[in-house]
């Protein structure tokens, strides 16, 4: 791991992980800046850690702010970002902005500053091929301008290694879940969508059948993984999944929220939404072989934490 008092840059440190990975750099010992435009996020996440960071209140757009918040930083953690799938759809050409030519500011600042940059990706970039589960020797066939975006930002981190000598590397996210996932956002996970829901007693809605499966992360899983491609040299400019390597039904993920919610609350189905991908899973073992990550917090764990924290926020 790296030695303490390194001082790293979070993008997007305001937002749902971004906040966790400030927390762990903190417990470790490292300095933490934070640069967040705050459009999504909520220093509310940042309540605990606020007097011990240095916060930035500015847009990866702006590049005198990004430059001097990544100056003397030993990495980049970038997180900021327009992350609604929805959204890249209905304004591509701002989505565009933030997504690409926000992460190639970042990129750019981090080479001046000789800093590391660990990416946030997506699933996002493989599209809906069938073929399961998702490897990162696939091919890659986003079907939004989202997935172009973060495809779009792995290539430029690959290009910025090779041309520049920026370390780093892209970690695509499969569906991350926990403490401070926003449930009111129209763009939040279903894993939200299901808890606020269930504590409020109201009917929890599947669309289709439900035996449409993802891979669900927990939050503090993702925080380790970025930790450790953030100190792994060897995996410089490749893509990573994370994700459990673990499939569940959206009807067996219902049942789990509704118990750990115990309000009894009723789940029904809907009609299926056109495009929705019928099954996403990660491989996780390249992951785990480049730099030693593999999840471990089990989803039935990972609910429970969650829904007591919503359950908090809602008393």
């Amino acid at each position: 791991m790296a030695s303490t008092h390194s001082v790293y840059l979070v993008t997007g440190g305001a937002g749902f992980i971004g906040s966790h990975i400030v927390d762990a750099l903190l417990a470790r010992g490292d300095e933490v800046r934070v640069l967040d435009d705050l459009s999504t996020g909520d220093l509310a996440n940042l309540k605990d850690s606020l007097p011990r960071i240095d916060f930035f209140k500015g847009s990866i757009l702006d590049e005198a702010a990004v430059t001097e918040a990544a100056a003397g930083c030993a990495g980049v953690f970038h997180l900021a970002a327009a992350v609604s799938v929805q959204e890249s759809i209905e304004q591509p050409i701002p989505v565009h902005q933030t997504n690409a030519l926000g992460t190639l500011m970042v990129l750019e600042a981090a080479r001046q500053a000789g800093a590391r940059v660990v990416f946030s990706s997506s699933a996002a970039v493989y599209g809906d091929d069938p073929a399961l589960p998702k490897r990162e020797d696939m091919s890659t066939f986003p079907i939004s301008p989202y997935g172009i975006q973060k495809l779009m930002g792995e290539h430029y981190l690959r290009t910025y290694g090779l041309l520049h000598g920026v370390g780093g590397c892209s970690l695509r996210y499969f569906n991350i879940y926990g403490p401070r996932q926003n449930p009111s956002s129209p763009y939040s996970g279903v894993i939200s969508k299901f808890i606020d829901a269930a504590l409020a007693g109201r009917q929890v809605t599947i669309f289709g059948d439900g035996l449409q499966t993802r891979d669900f992360v927990f939050v503090a899983d993702v925080v380790r993984a970025n930790l450790l491609a953030m100190d792994a040299p060897k995996a410089a400019g490749q893509s990573f999944n994370v994700g459990t390597g673990v499939e569940t039904n959206l009807v067996r993920l219902a049942d789990l929220i509704v118990e750990a919610a115990g309000t009894g609350a009723p789940v029904s189905h809907a009609a299926a939404r056109s495009g929705d991908i019928l099954g996403s899973v990660s491989d996780p073992s390249a992951t785990a072989e480049a730099f030693g990550f593999r999840a471990e917090r089990s989803l039935d764990s990972g609910l429970r934490e969650t829904v007591a924290s919503l359950r908090g926020v809602g008393a």
